[in-house]
């Protein structure tokens, strides 16, 4: 146990700026590793990831199944309350039959046809923000470019006026706090105050809906739940979270470590400014791969799982590394290295099962599109000063990019 503490330390600023020579030395040394600061078994090994998120011995949740006693855990403090009333009714947080429901009703929203709608909106908003930070002579990429797209867009499914947009990224900031390892209380603070006030906030709007509905997704779940599908008002409210948040968490974050990979790695860079239209598809996945935007995803153990020859028994949590996963030498070759046209790239940036992202289609729009309109209106952009990392090791990205055209 104390050897793989000296190896995995997700408080230490070092390990947060470069985690994958640790995660090496954690694949190498098993299987499964039980890490007694977060309580949790790491699992490091691509194959075991891809298996565990698939395997319904795990869950998102137990509270289906066994009481808080009945499965040897404690219930959270009265005062987080809120925040776990937001994030427990989330269809990321619950299983079937819940889970099934909801996700039937929200998927109807990210159909292919219905995304592949979305793209020119996308694309003209990724060329204009393009053209604003160029026409500035450069800026912060996350700021400028990285943030608005992918809030905007999300915003503009769930009908969000255009006023509040700017309330959204704080409030998911303070909530995801509570996504990283043993969070202190001043961040469980925060995410209790952002759940209040963004709770608030959606049902004022869910009612504002109601009296005149639109074309958004908030009108659609209001109309499924008059026909009788039987949607609460709070799995509403926690579902247009969970889609608010999820829909550009991963996007943002996915787009800055994505640029900042190509600024180290000018030769890759290079070739995609030569070829963007037979790079982009494949960069896209790689970039997603190669430094990961959600490095860990946890799963509570239902029945007794083995692990290479390890028991890890019910009551357990399990902490699958996607960051590890995506780095495994035996399911990609020479993972360390960033190859933009990597066909065979089985990575599990999106999840899997029952679990896999829902806004995966979205995402890879996006994705495509800032890096189109970047390479497109700015082909000599170059970093201007080092990037300022966020501390978060759950959630991976950067604060700032700082860029010059």
């Amino acid at each position: 146990m104390e050897g793989v503490q000296a190896v995995f330390d997700p408080w230490s600023p070092d390990f947060v700026a470069d985690p994958y020579p640790a995660y090496a030395e954690l694949r190498a040394r098993g299987r499964a590793h039980y890490f007694a600061p977060s309580d949790q078994w790491l699992v490091p090994h691509h194959a075991d990831v891809a298996a565990l998120l698939r395997d319904r011995r795990l869950g998102r949740t137990y509270r289906h199944r066994f009481t808080h006693e009945e499965f040897g855990r404690t219930a959270p403090p009265p005062e987080h309350e809120p925040f776990h009333v937001l994030n427990d009714n989330g269809m990321l947080d619950l299983e079937a039959p819940a889970h099934t429901r909801i996700r039937r009703l929200v998927s109807k929203a990210f159909t292919a046809r219905t995304v592949e709608r979305l793209r020119p909106y996308v694309e003209a908003l990724a060329d204009r923000l393009a053209a604003e930070l160029v026409a500035d002579g450069g800026g912060d990429l996350v700021a400028r470019v990285a943030e608005p797209l992918p809030v905007a867009v999300i915003a503009e499914m769930l009908g969000i006026p255009e006023a509040d947009r700017h309330l959204l990224r704080p409030w998911s900031a303070a909530i995801c706090g509570m996504y990283e390892l043993n969070p202190p209380e001043e961040t469980a603070r925060r995410a209790v105050a952002a759940s209040l006030e963004f709770s608030g906030y959606l049902r004022e709007l869910i009612a504002a809906r109601r009296s005149a509905p639109g074309e958004d997704l908030i009108s659609g779940l209001i109309a499924a739940y008059d026909e009788g599908e039987s949607l609460s008002e709070q799995e509403m409210i926690s579902t247009c979270v969970l889609l608010l948040n999820a829909g550009h968490e991963a996007t943002v974050n996915a787009t800055a470590n994505g640029w900042y990979a190509l600024f180290r790695h000018p030769a890759q860079l290079a070739a995609l400014r030569a070829d963007p239209t037979a790079l982009l598809p494949t960069a896209v996945e790689e970039l997603l791969r190669h430094d990961t935007p959600l490095q860990l995803f946890e799963r509570w153990v239902l029945d007794d799982i083995e692990i290479g020859g390890t028991v890890v028994p019910r009551g357990s949590e399990v902490a699958l590394l996607f960051g590890s996963a995506n780095h495994d030498p035996a399911a990609f070759d020479h993972p360390e290295r960033l190859d933009l046209a990597r066909k065979d790239n089985p990575h599990i940036s999106f999840s899997a099962g029952i679990h896999y992202c829902i806004g995966a289609p979205l995402a890879r729009i996006e994705l495509a599109a800032s890096l189109a309109a970047l390479l497109r209106r700015a082909p000599g952009l170059r970093l201007a000063a080092a990037p300022e990392r966020k501390p978060n090791f759950v959630i991976r990205g950067l604060r700032e990019l700082l860029v010059a055209v």
